[in-house]
C-alpha cells in the first residue's frame, strides 16, 4: 500500500498504539510485581545463611529464575505462543502479549528484589529477632520498608524494560507501538510513522525514568 498517510491519520494511529502499549506495560508491570516481589523475598530468606534456610528450594528457584533471565525475549515470545493461546485463547493483541512480557520480566525483577533486600542493615534484622520477632516481622517491618528506595528504583528499571518488551511483542502481532512501527513503518516504508513511534517511545521511557528517579530521591530525602 503506497498511499501517503496524512499526519492526522498518523496521530490517531500513534494515539491508539500508545494506549495499547500503556495497557500492556501497566498490566504486565502489575503481574511482574505480584510474582516477582514474593519470589525475590523467597530467594533472599531461603539462602543457606538466610532467615529460613532452604538450600535445595533456593537452588531450584534460583536456577529457574536464571533460565528465565538468560533467554532472549524474542525467542521467548515465539516459544510461549502455545502457553499464551492456552491462557488467553489467542496469540494476537495486547492482552495476549501480556503473557510473554510478564514471564520475561518477573525473573529479572525477582533478582532486583533479592539484591535490594541484601543491602538492608543486618543489625536491624538481628534486633528484631532478638526482641522475639519472627520471620514475617523481619520481612514486613524491616526488609521491605528499609529496601523501599532500592525497590522503587528496581520497579522503574523494570517498567522501562517492559516498554522495550512491549515494542518487541509487535513482531508476533502484539499490538502497541512496536506493531505500528512494523506494519505501517517498516512493511509500508513509511518513515513518518517510524519517526513518530520512535519519538513516543523515547518520551515514554524518559517520563517513566524521570518520575521513578524523582520518587526515589523524595523517599530517600524523607528517610
Amino acid at each position: 500500500m503506497n498511499r501517503t498517510i496524512e499526519w492526522n491519520d498518523i496521530l490517531q494511529l500513534v494515539l491508539n498504539a500508545t494506549g495499547e502499549t500503556l495497557y500492556m506495560v501497566l498490566l504486565a508491570g502489575l503481574f511482574t510485581l505480584v510474582i516477582g516481589l514474593p519470589l525475590g523475598v523467597l530467594l533472599f530468606i531461603s539462602r543457606s545463611n538466610g532467615l529460613y534456610p532452604m538450600p535445595r528450594l533456593n537452588k531450584t528457584v534460583g536456577g529457574l529464575v536464571n533460565i528465565g533471565r538468560s533467554l532472549p525475549f524474542v525467542v521467548m515470545l515465539i516459544a510461549l505462543i502455545p502457553l499464551t493461546r492456552l491462557l488467553v485463547g489467542t496469540t494476537l493483541g495486547s492482552t495476549a502479549a501480556v503473557v510473554p512480557i510478564t514471564i520475561g520480566a518477573f525473573p529479572f525483577f525477582a533478582r532486583i528484589v533479592e539484591n535490594a533486600l541484601d543491602e538492608v542493615d543486618k543489625g536491624r534484622i538481628e534486633a528484631i529477632l532478638a526482641m522475639g520477632g519472627d520471620i514475617w516481622h523481619v520481612v514486613f517491618k524491616v526488609l521491605l520498608p528499609e529496601a523501599l528506595p532500592a525497590l522503587l528504583a528496581g520497579i522503574t528499571l523494570t517498567l522501562v524494560m517492559l516498554i522495550g518488551f512491549s515494542s518487541m511483542a509487535g513482531i508476533i502481532g502484539g499490538g502497541g507501538l512496536g506493531d505500528l512501527a512494523i506494519r505501517y513503518g517498516y512493511q509500508r516504508f513509511n518513515n513518518q510513522v517510524m519517526f513518530a513511534t520512535v519519538v513516543v517511545l523515547v518520551i515514554l521511557v524518559q517520563s517513566v525514568q524521570s518520575l521513578g528517579d524523582r520518587l526515589v530521591r523524595s523517599l530517600a530525602h524523607r528517610r
